[in-house]
C-alpha cells in the first residue's frame, strides 16, 4: 500500500485501509474503488491522507500504533463524555468529573497497552479528521503522541497514567468555546482569540475540582500552551516553571494540530511539523524533548512517496529504528523513468537524502 494525499486521489483508486467516521463506523471500507463523488465527500469530511492499493507496493503494510478497536472505542467514549460535560455546562450544572474520570483512565490504559507492544515509530496519517469532531480526534492523538514520547523518555507507569489522563483532557476547556469560533475560516478577532485562549483556564478549573484527578493532571490543561520564553498563555510561565507534562503535551499538541486537516488550512506532513518544532527549540519548546520526539514519530511514514537527492523516486517501505529520517526506500523511478523495483537503505547510503515527498510531487505533476 501507499499513502496518497486527498488532493492527488484519482477515480478508481482502491482503498487499502478502511476509513471510519467520528462514530467509529466505516465511512468507506477497505477494497472500495473511489469515485469522484467519494473523493469530494472525503474532502468535505476533512480527510487528509488515505492508503491505496498498488501493485508495486502490495507487500508494504502499515503497523498501526493503536488497534482499530482501541481507536473506535476511545473516540466513542471521548465523544460521549465530552458531550455530557457540554450539556452540564449549558444547563449550568456542576460537572462531576469524579464520575467520568474512570472511563478516561481506561482509555489511557488501553492506549498504553497498545503502545507497549508497538515497535515502530508512531504514525497516524491514515486517521479521519471530521471538522465537527476535531476535538475528539485531537484529544486522542495528543494522548497517543504524549504517551509514546513519555515512554521513550523513561517515565514510570504512574507518571504515564497521569500524563495520559492530562493529555486526553488537555483541551476539555474548548467545550465552552462556540464551535463557530473554533471552526472559523477567516482570521479571528482579538476578542475571539482571547476567548479561545481562555480554554486553558476553564479546563484547569473543571479538572482541579475533581477528587479522582491529580493536580498535576489538571495542570496539563493549564500549561500546554505555555512556552519556555514566556510567550505562551495563560500565565506566561517560563522555563523551569512549566511542568514536564505541560512541556511534553505542548509538543504533541502542536505536532497533531499541524498534521491535521482543518477547515482553515490543509494538513502538513510529519517532517514539516517537526521543522516547526525544531524552529522553536530552546525558545518555545524543550530542545531535548523535540529531539526525542523526532525519534518517536515516523518523519517519513511507511507508504509515503519520496524523491531522493540523486533524482530517484520511490516509496518508504520500512523504518530504520529511531533514525526515522533515513528509512528504507523502494525505488520505482530513476530520472522520472520507471525501473524494476529495488530497495535503498538510507542508513547505508549516506550520500543520498530525501528532498521532497508526496504532496510536493503531486503539485509538480499538476504543473507539468
Amino acid at each position: 500500500m501507499r499513502i496518497k494525499s486527498i488532493y492527488s486521489l484519482q477515480e478508481q483508486d482502491q482503498l487499502a485501509k478502511a476509513i471510519y467516521n467520528e462514530n467509529g463506523q466505516p465511512l468507506l471500507n477497505h477494497g472500495v474503488y473511489l469515485t469522484t463523488n467519494m473523493i469530494s465527500r472525503l474532502k468535505e469530511k476533512g480527510v487528509s491522507f488515505v492508503y491505496v492499493e498498488d501493485d508495486q507496493t502490495n507487500d508494504i503494510f502499515v503497523d498501526d500504533v493503536i488497534k482499530d478497536s482501541t481507536r473506535r472505542k476511545s473516540l466513542q467514549m471521548i465523544k460521549e463524555n465530552f458531550q455530557t460535560i457540554s450539556k452540564q455546562m449549558e444547563l449550568g450544572k456542576s460537572i462531576d468529573m469524579d464520575k467520568l474520570s474512570p472511563s478516561f483512565s481506561s482509555i489511557v490504559k488501553s492506549i498504553l497497552s497498545d503502545i507497549s507492544s508497538h515497535k515502530e515509530a508512531v504514525s497516524m496519517l491514515s486517521d479521519v479528521y471530521c471538522y465537527d469532531s476535531y476535538i475528539f480526534h485531537h484529544s486522542l492523538n495528543v494522548t497517543v503522541y504524549s504517551l509514546a514520547l513519555g515512554k521513550k523518555m523513561g517515565l514510570t507507569n504512574r507518571q504515564l497514567e497521569e500524563l495520559g489522563l492530562g493529555a486526553i483532557l488537555h483541551d476539555i476547556g474548548k467545550i465552552a468555546v462556540p464551535i463557530e469560533i473554533l471552526n472559523k475560516q477567516e482570521a479571528l478577532t482579538d476578542e475571539e482569540f482571547q476567548l479561545i485562549k481562555e480554554h486553558s483556564t476553564i479546563g484547569f478549573d473543571i479538572l482541579r475540582k475533581s477528587h479522582t484527578i491529580s493536580l498535576l493532571t489538571a495542570h496539563c490543561a493549564y500549561q500546554h500552551h505555555e512556552r519556555l520564553d514566556g510567550s505562551g498563555y495563560p500565565r506566561g510561565l517560563m522555563g523551569k516553571d512549566i511542568h514536564l507534562y505541560g512541556k511534553l503535551i505542548g509538543i504533541a499538541d502542536v505536532f497533531d494540530a499541524v498534521t491535521a486537516n482543518r477547515v482553515y488550512r490543509k494538513a502538513r506532513l510529519p517532517h514539516e511539523a517537526l521543522e516547526i518544532l525544531f524552529a522553536g527549540a530552546n525558545t518555545l519548546f524543550d530542545k531535548d524533548m523535540v529531539e526525542m520526539f523526532a525519534k518517536t514519530v515516523a518523519i517519513y511514514p511507511v507508504g509515503l512517496e519520496v524523491k531522493l537527492s540523486d533524482g530517484r523516486m520511490g516509496i518508504v517501505s520500512r523504518q530504520n529504528g529511531v533514525l526515522t529520517s533515513r528509512p528504507v526506500i523502494r525505488i520505482l523511478k530513476e530520472n522520472k523513468h520507471p525501473v524494476e523495483a529495488y530497495e535503498v537503505d538510507l542508513m547505508k547510503q549516506l550520500d543520498v537524502t530525501i528532498t521532497s515527498c508526496e504532496t510536493a510531487l503531486s503539485q509538480e505533476a499538476q504543473v507539468s
